[in-house]
């Protein structure tokens, strides 16, 4: 008996401890052979440094930015990292297989006409709905949710992953019921031909999901299943997308004429990778996934050829392109999946126009 209470023990002291940079990775990897040298563990962020410059470093493709941030959940804001910030990045070697045996093929030339072809790199819809796990668009009558949290079981301030809380809800729920933690962002606005400015939406920060575990005497309790920033009392609560949520891709082809309204932190200009308001939304048939382009109007020029000063306007250049994220009846929020041009206050918001 003393020899079996020996050997437990032994267990114990050399089992693996879990590393506590793990309560920041988002599960999954990357293979190794996408680096083209190895990420450090961790990486150090520096003074100047974006994901963008980064994957670009690392992956020597600057679009897997999106293979880091994915993994470092604290990073709530892909536009905002700061020196000393620390970066993780889980990948696995690559499994070598055996080669099959192949026959012996005679080969005979043969050409084969046909025109060429422009092959558009595929949009990785994950993007997406990585983005929309950190923020979401609502309408103005919504932004108290449907519930909030009252407090945790040992009452501290602030509360992370795999916490147990007490929570106050308005509508029905049961055991394995999801909700999004949030707290409400920069407001959301529509403009008129005028200028003027008429409240649509506001833009909410997610923090974090929470599972409801039971139920009792009308409070919930519930366990945090993500932690994107600190969680505390009073954060609200909404319905949390399903867990097999997939955005479709789509071109509307009807006119539409729209403008850039808002612009996430509220930067002067945008590009490849942030987040941005237009004035366009369900009633004008957008839903998210549907896929518009930026364009920056044509400036009046005096032509010079003739003696009398004569003004001609240059044609509308597309700058940008964006993919909505989530529509409310009269705007949207939408990623900015890719841009020429640093994007603007004003910038026209229109279909793709094919070429």
């Amino acid at each position: 008996m003393k020899l079996q209470w020996k050997v437990l023990l032994l267990l114990l002291l050399t089992a693996p401890m879990p590393l506590l940079a793990d309560a920041f990775l988002m599960p999954g990897s990357v293979a190794k052979d996408e680096l083209v040298k190895p990420f450090p563990q961790p990486y150090i962020v520096k003074k100047g440094d974006t994901l963008w410059d980064i994957a670009q470093e690392y992956f020597a493709d600057p679009e897997k930015w999106i293979k880091i941030w994915e993994q470092n959940l604290y990073v709530s804001n892909p536009d905002l990292i700061y020196p000393g910030n620390e970066l993780w990045l889980k990948y696995k070697a690559p499994v070598k297989k055996a080669e099959p045996k192949r026959p012996t093929v005679k080969l005979e030339p043969r050409i084969i006409y046909k025109p060429a072809e422009r092959i558009e790199k595929e949009i990785d819809t994950d993007v997406l709905v990585t983005a929309l796990a950190r923020q979401d668009f609502i309408d103005p009558k919504a932004i108290e949710g449907v519930g909030h949290i009252i407090d945790s079981e040992d009452e501290r301030l602030n509360y992370g992953a795999y916490d147990k809380v007490y929570l106050s809800l308005d509508v029905r729920a049961h055991p394995g019921d999801t909700f999004n933690i949030f707290r409400t962002g920069d407001p959301i606005y529509k403009l008129d031909d005028e200028g003027n400015k008429t409240l649509v939406g506001y833009l909410v920060n997610h923090l974090g999901t929470v599972e409801i575990t039971s139920e009792e005497g009308g409070v919930f309790r519930g366990r945090i299943t993500q932690a994107f920033e600190e969680i505390g009392r009073t954060d609200r609560l909404k319905r949390a997308l399903p867990a097999d949520y997939k955005i479709k891709l789509e071109y509307p082809d009807k006119p539409l004429f729209g403008h850039v309204t808002y612009i996430r932190g509220n930067t002067v200009e945008a590009g490849q990778g942030q987040i941005i308001g237009v004035d366009l939304g369900s009633e004008d048939g957008l839903r998210a996934g549907s896929v518009l382009g930026v364009y920056r109007s044509g400036k009046l020029v005096v032509d010079k050829v003739y003696k009398e000063k004569t003004y001609q306007a240059l044609p509308e250049e597309r700058i940008g392109e964006i993919i909505v994220l989530a529509a409310q009846e009269q705007a949207s929020i939408a990623l900015i999946s890719k841009s020429s041009s640093a994007i603007n206050i004003k910038d026209l918001i229109q279909p793709l126009r094919r070429k």
